[in-house]
């Protein structure tokens, strides 16, 4: 899913609203995708795009993966590349496992409320 704005791209249906939504939830994804292994930030992307998360770009994913760095969520290290540079490799940490299952708890309670704000709108089919 890609957000229509660059040449070749195909639009992203909620275009704008998609985007807004990906760069709000994209530390929570992070730190999820981080659970299954470590990563390296194209490949990090990449799963997101996998599961149909949205368009995440470096100008998006490198300072949400330095803030949790600095945060001590991930930690970082340098991976030897196959016949190529090195790789900044991405791991989750004991404070960033105990992060995620505190915002999942947050995100669940949040998605409750929209759910019910959403279901009691105009316009939903009950």
């Amino acid at each position: 899913m890609s957000s229509g704005s660059g040449s070749g791209s195909r639009a992203t249906p909620g275009g704008d609203a998609v985007v807004g939504w990906v760069r709000a939830t994209l530390e929570l994804a992070l730190l999820a995708a981080l659970t299954e292994g470590d990563r390296h930030g194209y490949a990090l992307a990449q799963h997101l795009g996998d599961h149909d998360f949205g368009p995440v770009r470096g100008g998006s994913l490198y300072p949400v993966l330095s803030r949790l760095e600095a945060e001590g969520a991930v930690r970082s290290f340098w991976q030897a590349g196959e016949g190529g540079p090195g790789r900044k490799v991405y791991a989750l940490t004991e404070a960033g496992e105990a992060k995620l299952a505190a915002d999942r708890a947050r995100w669940r309670d949040f998605t409750t409320v929209l759910d019910r704000i959403l279901k009691t709108s105009r316009g939903e089919e009950r």
